[in-house]
This record gives C-alpha cells, sequence and structure tokens, in this order.
C-alpha cells in the first residue's frame, strides 16, 4: 500500500501552569510561533484552564477526559511547557499527564521550560522520569528561559530571540525525526505487539 511521503506531524503543545498571572501565556505562545506556518506541523494546543479537567482523577472515563485521550492520541508527538515551582514541575500538569495512559506510548516528548537561575532544567529532569515510565522517548534538546520574567516584554516579545529560536529550531528538527519515525514504527508494529 502506497503512503504519502510527506505527511506532516500531529504536535500537542501542552501548557504546564494554572496559575493567575502566569508566564505561561507569553512563553507558549512565542513557542507556537515559532511551529505555526507552512512546516511540517499541525499543532493541538492543550491548556489546562480551558479543557476544564475533573478536579480529582475519575473513577469513570468522563466526557472530558475521553476528549483529552482522544487529543494526546491523535498527537505524533508533544511540547510540553514548563515553568519549574520550588525546583519542580506543576501538579496541574503532572494531573493532566496521569489523566491519559496507552496513548503517550511510542511518542516523542519535547520541552520548553521556564524558571529563576536553572531556566526549568530541574523540572525537565523530572518530568523525563514520568514520561519514561509512559514508554514515551524525550527528546535531548530542550528550549529554556533562565528568569523568564526578565525575557519578554509587556507584549509577549522575547527581547533577545537569537539564541532561543536557534534551540527551537534544533529541537523541532529533532522532533520532527523521531515524530515520523516512531509514526513510522507504530504504523508497522503496533506498540506493545512486541515479540517475547
Amino acid at each position: 500500500m502506497h503512503r504519502p511521503l510527506d505527511r506532516r506531524i500531529h504536535l500537542a503543545l501542552i501548557y504546564g501552569s494554572t496559575r493567575e498571572g502566569r508566564l505561561c501565556d507569553r512563553v507558549a505562545n512565542w513557542a507556537l510561533s515559532q511551529i505555526e506556518g507552512e512546516g511540517p506541523f499541525v499543532v493541538d494546543v492543550l491548556d489546562p484552564l480551558t479543557l476544564d479537567l475533573p478536579k480529582r482523577h475519575p473513577r469513570g472515563e468522563t466526557p472530558t477526559v475521553r476528549l483529552l485521550r482522544e487529543r494526546i492520541g491523535r498527537a505524533d508527538g508533544f511540547i510540553v511547557v514548563t515553568p519549574e515551582y520550588n525546583r519542580g514541575y506543576p501538579a496541574p500538569l503532572k494531573f493532566l499527564i496521569d489523566l491519559v495512559g496507552a496513548e503517550w506510548r511510542g511518542k516523542p516528548v519535547a520541552f520548553v521550560s521556564y524558571g529563576g537561575v536553572s531556566g526549568g532544567l530541574r523540572a525537565i529532569d523530572q518530568l523525563r522520569q514520568v514520561f519514561n515510565e509512559l514508554h514515551a522517548a524525550t527528546i535531548r534538546d530542550v528550549v529554556c528561559f533562565a528568569h523568564a520574567w526578565s525575557q519578554f516584554d509587556e507584549t509577549g516579545q522575547l527581547l533577545d530571540a537569537t539564541k532561543a529560536e536557534q534551540a527551537m529550531a534544533t529541537m523541532l528538527a529533532q522532533l520532527h525525526w523521531w515524530a515520523t519515525a516512531l509514526r513510522d514504527a507504530r504504523e508497522n508494529v503496533p506498540y506493545g505487539t512486541f515479540a517475547a
């Protein structure tokens, strides 16, 4: 059966913060501006503030959780935009991740982080362990913003974009490669149907 040679990659861009006055909006909007356009990606934005998620893990599957599963399931890869709070990632992000299971498997996850002096790298290190457990493959190169509150102007524009844009281009190229390779692999052999 013939498959198209150039198929677009479906990415889910996931907001990691729900705090009032969050910087996540500026960072995620910048990331989205780097992804959108005539490139190889189609983006679905998943913001916990707009998803109407349950307050606690439901006993059964609610319509909201079912829709979240469908959207995560459609994605070929993910970009998680996360702050670092107290040397870790936010609880609402972990809750969103934990609401879904098999839909993460065999897919790549990239990170854009922000925070104080570490730029969110400690949050990323912890998230790598979480996604490892979910059988997702994390991308080595990341984009991080140290002292992020001083890097964006009032309109959300990045003040010195050159290094961040270069880092984003590298990460997106890697994410595209992994997403393409893993999508092809899942289509040939569904994840989890390994020979014993």
